[in-house]
């Protein structure tokens, strides 16, 4: 790949994967990359999502690598490079950075937050933060964090989960500090970036998430927890529902990769670019 990691502050381990000797805490599941590793590859909403990111990938792409913020276990990345894109993942989770080295054959992997990977000041060419910000309590601290280390011209592809309105037992169980609306999302970016292109996603999970998800929290009947399952959520186990689900969903792609908005979903997409 060629990229060298622009950073003095990552060495190294004996496994192959770069590491910060900072630590700190992070409000995401201690068991979330386990569990979405046994989701992932069989998962509709994660499929799905690959599909959304890499149709915005090819309608506006970066001019060099991309850091993947967050990355988990790697899914995205290795989608990213499988279609020809150079990219490396960031992932502060010991495991999950483990299973992108060692299970996805990531070639470059970080472990370390983003604040402590140390990246110098426009390094940078593209980030990704796909389903992070909402993990995090002060968003525009990290936001105005990618601005300092991209180079100018530079790109961010975000998404988060769209609307407050739906807020329930999964984003409380999740460690979500909020859901976003349009506008909410795009005042991250209004100061320092132009704003590229937006889109929600997820059209048709929108009704499924308030009836099964919000309704039963608002009600009380789910305070802590779903009445679903992750397997049954993800189409694990959900038969004609996937399929149908799939069907009503395929025409999302297609749409961003002709820069058409989808006017609702239970998602936000957006990239952006630093001026």
């Amino acid at each position: 790949m060629g990229f060298v990691i622009p950073s003095n502050q990552l060495e190294k381990d004996s496994n192959g994967i770069w590491t910060s000797n900072k630590k700190r805490n992070i409000s995401y599941p201690s068991d979330g990359n386990l569990e979405y590793f046994k989701l992932e590859e069989n998962s509709f909403w994660f499929q799905h999502r690959n599909d959304c990111i890499i149709a915005t990938l090819k309608r506006f792409p970066p001019s060099g690598t991309i850091v993947d913020i967050g990355g988990g276990n790697g899914f995205v990345t290795r989608r990213m490079l499988d279609e020809g894109f150079d990219a490396i993942l960031l992932e502060p989770g010991y495991m999950g950075a483990h299973n992108a080295k060692n299970e996805r054959n990531i070639p470059e992997v970080i472990c370390s937050t983003f604040e402590d990977a140390g990246f110098f000041p426009d390094s940078l060419d593209a980030i990704t933060i796909f389903d992070i910000l909402e993990h995090i309590e002060d968003d525009q601290a990290m936001v105005d964090q990618a601005q300092k280390v991209l180079k100018t011209g530079g790109v961010i592809y975000a998404t988060v989960p769209a609307h407050n309105w739906l807020w329930s037992a999964s984003d409380i169980s999740g460690k979500h500090f909020r859901r976003y609306s349009k506008e909410q999302f795009l005042a991250l970016f209004r100061s320092k970036f132009d704003i590229i292109y937006f889109t929600y996603f997820f059209k048709f999970l929108v009704l499924p998430i308030f009836l099964f998800r919000t309704l039963p929290y608002k009600l009380g009947l789910a305070k802590e927890r779903n009445l679903l399952n992750s397997k049954f959520e993800h189409g694990l186990n959900a038969g004609i529902a996937e399929k149908t689900l799939k069907t009503l969903l395929s025409s999302e792609p297609d749409s961003i990769s002709n820069r058409r908005q989808i006017l609702i979903g239970a998602s936000c997409l957006c990239v952006t670019k630093k001026k």
